[in-house]
């Protein structure tokens, strides 16, 4: 019994570490008779920005290794709404509303325009930013994140499994991405972050991630960076369909990382970005 009593509580230590490590004070923005959680550092007088966006059910400590990385730069990272602290309204998550979002914490924060940083969803969501929001947009660093969706019946069986049975396939799936972690304390954490966004929050944005209308071939007229984990999911022209949409992109696949790579490897990670900023005169 003790040791059982041991290894729940280094479970939960572990997940409140990983949840206040590093993490700055929170700020708030209204947007839409709603709360929107966000953090930020450096000089408030700044009024251009590098924005961190997470990926789906995730929050904004999955930027914990990087809020703090870049002194020289204001930093905001965002707990997109119905995740983190942010409120979570019974809406249609759709990835214009996470991109409006990011526009009401700007007004807030008194930014006129950012480089904008996308894990995973966080990809569609900063795309569509640009898409609302192209004066505002200064470059993308996309984080394993997607500019083409799988073929319809692959996201029809995928979203299927999981409005089955979620409490059932949504611990699963969220397993097979974690698989290439070594460190067991942040799989845990990481586990615990996303399984405790609501089912309904991430049904919805699922849905809002496959909605074909989001994923047309405009292109991207502000330097892109692509930090992306190699992988089979990722087909073997994803550069060079990249760069049909990106003209001014850098792109790169990591090996021995996992779909967390800013997390696999934090300072190869904010060193790219901050290379990445400097060579394009971004910020």
């Amino acid at each position: 019994m003790k040791k059982v009593f041991c290894f729940l509580w280094l479970l939960m230590f572990s997940a409140i570490a990983f949840s206040q490590s590093q993490m700055p004070k929170s700020n708030w923005a209204k947007f839409n008779n709603n709360k929107v959680r966000y953090t930020d550092v450096g000089n408030r007088k700044n009024k251009d920005a590098l924005i961190f966006v997470h990926g789906w059910t995730c929050n904004t400590d999955f930027w914990k290794e990087s809020v703090s990385a870049f002194p020289e730069y204001r930093v905001i990272a965002i707990d997109l709404p119905g995740h983190g602290q942010s409120d979570k309204p019974k809406v249609e998550y759709s990835m214009e509303y996470f991109a409006k979002s990011i526009e009401a914490v700007m007004k807030e924060a008194n930014i006129k325009s950012a480089v904008l940083v996308g894990h995973s969803m966080g990809t569609p969501v900063i795309r569509q930013f640009y898409r609302l929001y192209p004066k505002k947009t200064l470059g993308l660093v996309i984080v394993d994140g997607a500019l083409r969706p799988g073929t319809k019946s692959e996201m029809e069986q995928f979203t299927a499994v999981l409005r089955a049975d979620y409490k059932t396939n949504a611990p699963k799936m969220v397993d097979g991405m974690l698989m290439p972690i070594k460190d067991e304390n942040l799989k845990t954490a990481i586990r615990s972050a996303m399984l405790a966004t609501p089912e309904y929050v991430a049904l919805s944005a699922l849905d809002g991630m496959t909605d074909e209308k989001i994923w047309t071939t405009d292109k991207i007229n502000v330097p892109v960076l692509a930090l992306m984990a190699e992988s089979p999911f990722w087909k073997p022209d994803t550069k060079e369909f990249y760069g049909t949409i990106a003209p001014d992109l850098d792109f790169q696949m990591w090996k021995g990382v996992s779909h967390f790579l800013m997390m696999d490897k934090p300072s190869e990670f904010n060193r790219e970005v901050r290379l990445f900023i400097a060579q394009k005169k971004l910020l």
